[in-house]
């Protein structure tokens, strides 16, 4: 059997509870970045490419459960448990406005044209802030039939969806009449829900299962069943002919997505895996874990299976300037730290 070259991934520390929630911004002229939700409720913002550290925001006294930056990555949000979601200034790390709840938030996502900001969360309302106005009261559009898990937008903003944690299926809400039009049948929690890049697709997550829905007619195109139970799933945006998941396996499994076969396996969490997410140029693609750190992989020719996955010829050399890497982020994080 060839060896194949394994390329060890970015390991970016600096979270010391849980890593819950990933979001890359769009490829803007300054490149593109990573932002992170924890449950050690400092959300984190990266050099989407490198990797290294760019700040934290610091606010939030509850853990993050999601986050997302708007499209020029000016600005980010997170949603938390302290009762609140915050509007970030991504440049400075300062609070723009705290929006407050009436309970735990679990979901936010800027609208695409970056004025309005959604959220939801246990309290099972949808609500809609003027980010041109935040001082203005929301927009509440009819009620989620359970805790609402996750958001997005679609149809240029006229078209919301969202998932329960204590139900099946994704609801789909027309925005201008603010009630559900449609419901996306799954027989478990969807525990992640993308929308692709080019809007044809809608994939999710739901127990042991990856689904593909096309997204301006709401059908079923592919169902894939998962060796393990997987909480994200997240289509390759530039040619859309792979996808990646991760679950309880702790391993990141890379499918074709034509056929359902897997094509490649990455191991080195040491816990299980809540979130993947796909770089905008799909040149490589994020992963966070119960282990509090995040591994940034490269995509290349893919490992026949998880077994072939083993040590290469180059590894140390990998090694030890993922380690340089790792040791200059940290270094970084205690100056910060110092000069504060």
């Amino acid at each position: 059997m060839d060896k194949k070259k394994v390329v060890a991934p970015l390991v970016c520390h600096g979270h010391s509870r849980p890593v819950v929630d990933l979001y890359y911004s769009p490829i803007t002229p300054d490149g593109f970045f990573l932002v992170s939700a924890s449950k050690d409720s400092t959300p984190m913002l990266r050099n989407g490419e490198t990797g290294d550290w760019i700040g934290t925001f610091q606010g939030h006294k509850g853990a993050v459960w999601s986050c997302c930056l708007d499209k020029h990555a000016l600005r980010a949000a997170s949603a938390s448990a302290d009762f609140s979601a915050k509007l970030w200034d991504a440049l400075t790390g300062d609070v723009l406005h705290s929006f407050e709840h009436k309970h735990i938030v679990r979901a936010c996502a800027f609208s695409e044209d970056t004025h309005l900001l959604l959220t939801g969360g246990m309290e099972k309302v949808l609500r809609i802030f003027d980010l041109n106005r935040p001082d203005a009261p929301p927009r509440e559009i009819e009620k989620s039939p359970g805790s609402v898990r996750t958001l997005a937008w679609l149809h240029s903003d006229q078209t919301i969806l969202g998932s329960c944690t204590d139900m099946g299926g994704v609801r789909l809400w027309d925005v201008r009449t603010g009630t559900i039009v449609r419901t996306l049948e799954t027989k478990s929690s969807v525990t992640s829900a993308e929308v692709s890049q080019d809007g044809r697709y809608i994939t999710t997550a739901d127990g042991s299962t990856v689904k593909f829905w096309d997204a301006n007619h709401f059908g079923l195109v592919k169902r894939y069943d998962m060796p393990c139970i997987m909480e994200s799933a997240s289509l390759e945006p530039k040619f859309g002919n792979k996808f990646i998941a991760g679950g309880e396996d702790m391993w990141i499994h890379v499918f074709d997505f034509h056929t359902g076969a897997e094509i490649g396996c990455n191991k080195g969490h040491h816990g299980p895996v809540h979130c993947v997410r796909f770089s905008p140029g799909g040149e490589s693609y994020a992963s966070g874990s119960e282990d509090g750190t995040i591994r940034i992989w490269q995509t290349g020719p893919e490992q026949d299976s998880c077994a072939a996955n083993g040590p290469s010829q180059n590894i140390k050399d990998v090694v030890n300037e993922v380690t340089n890497q790792m040791r200059n982020v940290l270094i970084a994080e205690e100056e910060k730290t110092g000069a504060e």
